[in-house]
């Protein structure tokens, strides 16, 4: 006798995809293709499981025109960065069976009409790499009914919110933490734009400063605005300092490119008289002169995790937690040495 997972010990739960899946003994992603009317899936196992939705009643919320399909949105193409994550999105789609929709709208359009213009297609779900999302803007994607995940937003959204980055703490912890092991002391940090990714990044920086017993120096906290230009106009202030740092830890690669121009620049050499960390792992860590050691974001498991996430929330599950962050790693290459004697 086939229970009816709508009935049984889960109370009046709606059924899901995985409910269906287990019952037929197939994957969730099979089950996808059949409520999607993707043909390539055997004739045996097709009947087996439309008799399954239509025994339980089950009705998707993939049921429109665009059955299926999710939207990956992004806000800008500023950086490479976007092209791993979506990488991993495309990715994930095919594993759980669900077509990958990519569009790009910018912030120009400000306030309800960016959301509006995000969500007009109606698509089963979002996936959003965005740079900022406020308050506003979230009870705006709330009131839209439209499944939603966030990527890596700078400021972690304040209403439950499903969005997954990386661990930006430990990520700045890693960084420092290689240089003092390296000897170096007189360590100083190109900041991010105002954030709470930046923040964390910051915060790790001081752990581990605070964890060797290393005061921190206010004249080594500079602003680099995660731009190129302004991460050499940092170290061009920074290495004009009286007591200069011989070690830089730059908050993203494009800031870490701009240290390495601004130290060529000057005369300073890397690593023989100052060592240079960025955070990302972007394309350009390997070109560049030296390549360069960075903290690396795994962008292609955050583009995945986020459509598994959104795959849950469209098969009517609840999520274990609304906010995952991915580990980093530091990727250790030439821009980095011992301290200068």
């Amino acid at each position: 006798m086939t229970t009816n997972p709508s009935t049984d010990s889960q109370g009046d739960r709606k059924p899901t995809l995985r409910d269906i899946a287990e019952q037929a003994g197939v994957s969730v992603p099979t089950v996808s293709k059949v409520v999607k009317g993707r043909k390539d899936v055997s004739a045996a196992t097709r009947a087996r499981i439309q008799e399954l939705l239509t025994e339980h009643g089950y009705r998707s919320p993939l049921s429109s025109a665009d059955a299926g399909a999710i939207e990956l949105h992004f806000d800008s193409l500023t950086n490479t960065n976007v092209l791993r994550i979506l990488e991993g999105v495309i990715a994930g789609g095919e594993a759980a069976g669900l077509d990958v929709v990519v569009k790009i709208t910018p912030r120009d359009f400000g306030g309800r009409r960016w959301v509006d213009i995000v969500t007009e297609a109606h698509h089963s779900g979002l996936i959003l790499v965005t740079s900022r999302l406020d308050e506003k803007n979230q009870d705006e994607f709330s009131r839209a009914g439209v499944p939603l995940v966030v990527i890596d937003p700078a400021n972690t959204p304040k209403r439950p919110l499903p969005s997954v980055g990386a661990n930006n703490f430990n990520g700045g912890y890693l960084a420092t933490r290689h240089l003092i092991d390296l000897g170096h002391t007189n360590i100083a940090i190109v900041q991010g734009i105002s954030s709470e990714c930046a923040n964390a990044r910051l915060a790790g920086y001081h752990s581990a400063l605070q964890s060797a017993g290393i005061a921190p120096n206010p004249e080594y906290l500079v602003n680099g605005g995660f731009q190129y230009a302004k991460g050499r106009e940092a170290a061009q202030q920074l290495l004009s300092l009286p007591t200069p740092p011989t070690a830089i830890f730059a908050t993203n690669d494009l800031e870490a490119l701009g240290v390495l121009d601004a130290a060529r620049g000057m005369g300073v050499g890397i690593p023989r008289d100052l060592s240079v960390v960025g955070f990302d792992d972007a394309v350009q860590a390997t070109s560049a002169s030296p390549r360069l050691t960075t903290v690396k974001q795994p962008f292609l498991e955050i583009g995945s995790t986020a459509v598994q996430m959104l795959a849950q929330l469209l098969e009517g599950q609840t999520l274990a937690t609304h906010r995952l962050e991915l580990a980093t790693e530091l990727v250790v290459r030439d821009s980095t040495g011992p301290v200068p004697v």
